[in-house]
């Protein structure tokens, strides 16, 4: 979806559709809605007061003007009460208002929905990133596409001229961050037939080509004489060779070092010879969401022309129980030395994520940030509604989280206390790659940081966020693309 902004009043704006944001309480004090209501004959307090439309939050109501303005349409959406009204409501509502406008098969509308909510820090932004993320969708292979198209245009209203250069930034900014969302859902949403190993390489090559990223792709060979066995076992059952993706985007001080993002890239996991079940197998395609993020991450931050050093690391790798596959019982020396019992080939993430995290510890990160679908155990303990975190820094954690709140991929710190290493304890190896039913989140973290060195470290787990089974308001049924707003804002906040 195309959007632009547009100095004109909004009651004089001839389009087919209007968008409008309005409170479940303090009707009468909307200037705007009052002017739309004289109009209308009074016909906003007529569908209030008969309550088909209250203001609740997320609800609609679509109304012909029938000539009295120059909309053809209004569509009221709510944004509940005034006082409890934050960025991340204003982006639900937009979410639901762009569904709304689909449904009714119109192709461009217009938009004030941020004045609505002129009291909220942010609105605007919120608003641009409800609708560009709530009107995506994945429909590549259905043959027969649905009756509502997709909307192509949205114009977003200022009254003041002196609005116009801000909001225009903020349409370019938005649409960045937005475009590479889209991307990382593209990416997680496409059939393991299709994103393998090689694809997403190609992709990242792309991608920098595009975007002027340095990237260097390494094979199988390049990662045998690094000695990265990590990767290499897991992708052994597998006929797809593995491939290790390094993104580097150096726009800061040279003398600055980098953030490492690294994002678990596993193609499709079968779980191996400790096979999953079959219910739900088909969705182990999202299990490279936190590569996705990381490429996603990289793409918008160079599109912003964001004054940092960023640097993705992308183990990719296919989990399958073929005959060379390795197995449980086995022992795998890792890249920084250290051995590992196998006792769980389906605990296969933190294999790659050793040797990349290792691996990351040559560009002395000022940070280095993790993302992962590393266990089911975290949709347990958290569901969908936040990412666990969990590291070896309180302030990078904190940093995490407060961007988290401002982008509504919320983040909740779990413990890394020494006594869950306890669990991963193993009598032939260093350690173990599993620590049984209790705590798994927690003993796979704890895992993952013998392998950060000195650095700064946070690992998200983004199991249960990564994808989205019924579909909200601005996140459709599907992959999310969690993690690329949350990482840009808090590069943004830290080094921007």
């Amino acid at each position: 979806m195309n959007a632009r902004v547009v100095l004109h009043d909004a009651l004089l704006y001839p389009c087919p559709l209007l968008v409008l944001g309005c409170y479940e309480d303090r009707f009468s004090e909307n200037t705007l809605l009052g002017s739309v209501d004289d109009a209308l004959g009074r016909g906003l307090s007529a569908i209030r007061e008969a309550g088909e439309f209250t203001g609740k939050l997320n609800k609609t109501k679509l109304i012909h003007t029938l000539g009295r303005l120059p909309a053809e349409r209004l569509l009221l959406v709510g944004l509940g009460q005034r006082d409890a009204v934050t960025p991340e409501r204003v982006r639900q509502a937009a979410g639901s208002a762009v569904k709304a406008v689909r449904a009714t098969g119109v192709v461009r509308f217009a938009t004030i929905l941020h004045r609505s909510a002129d009291s909220v820090p942010g609105s605007l932004e919120a608003s641009l990133e409800g609708y560009l993320l709530g009107g995506y969708g994945f429909d590549i292979y259905k043959t027969t596409k649905n009756d509502q198209g997709a909307v192509e245009e949205m114009a977003v209203l200022v009254d003041e001229e002196g609005e116009l250069a801000s909001t225009e930034r903020a349409v370019s900014e938005r649409t960045t961050v937005c475009d590479a969302v889209s991307f990382v859902r593209d990416l997680v949403s496409y059939p393991c037939n299709v994103a393998t190993p090689a694809y997403l390489a190609d992709r990242a090559i792309e991608m920098a080509g595009r975007l002027g990223v340095a990237c260097r792709v390494l094979e199988r060979e390049d990662m045998e004489r690094l000695s990265m066995e990590g990767i290499l076992s897991v992708a052994k059952g597998s006929h797809h060779s593995p491939r290790f993706i390094i993104l580097e985007y150096l726009a800061g001080d040279p003398k600055k070092r980098p953030v490492v993002l690294v994002g678990k890239g596993v193609t499709f996991d079968s779980g191996g010879i400790s096979l999953k079940p079959r219910e739900g197998m088909e969705r182990m395609k999202d299990d490279m969401a936190g590569a996705a993020a990381v490429m996603g991450t990289i793409s918008a931050v160079s599109g912003l022309r964001m004054p940092v050093n960023v640097v993705g690391l992308i183990p990719v790798a296919e989990n399958m129980p073929g005959g060379g596959a390795y197995r449980p019982g086995d022992v795998v020396r890792t890249m920084s030395g250290q051995t590992v019992e196998i006792v769980n080939t389906d605990a296969e993430g933190r294999m790659l994520l050793c040797d990349a995290l290792y691996y990351a510890q040559r560009y002395r990160p000022a940070a280095l940030i993790d993302l992962a679908t590393l266990t089911g155990a975290c949709l347990v303990a958290l569901g969908t509604v936040a990412t666990a975190v969990m590291g070896n820094d309180l302030t990078l954690i904190r940093a995490l989280t407060a961007s988290g709140e401002a982008t509504g991929e919320r983040l909740w710190e779990l413990p890394l206390w020494d006594e869950y290493g306890e669990l991963m304890k193993s009598d032939i190896a260093d350690m173990k790659n599993a620590g049984g039913p209790h705590a798994g989140t927690i003993s796979a973290a704890w895992f993952l940081q013998r392998y950060v060195g000195k650095a700064k470290w946070a690992h998200l787990d983004i199991a249960g966020t990564a994808w989205e089974e019924k579909g909200k308001p601005y996140l459709p049924k599907g992959a999310t693309g969690v993690g690329v707003r949350l990482l840009v804002e808090y590069l943004q906040r830290t080094f921007g």
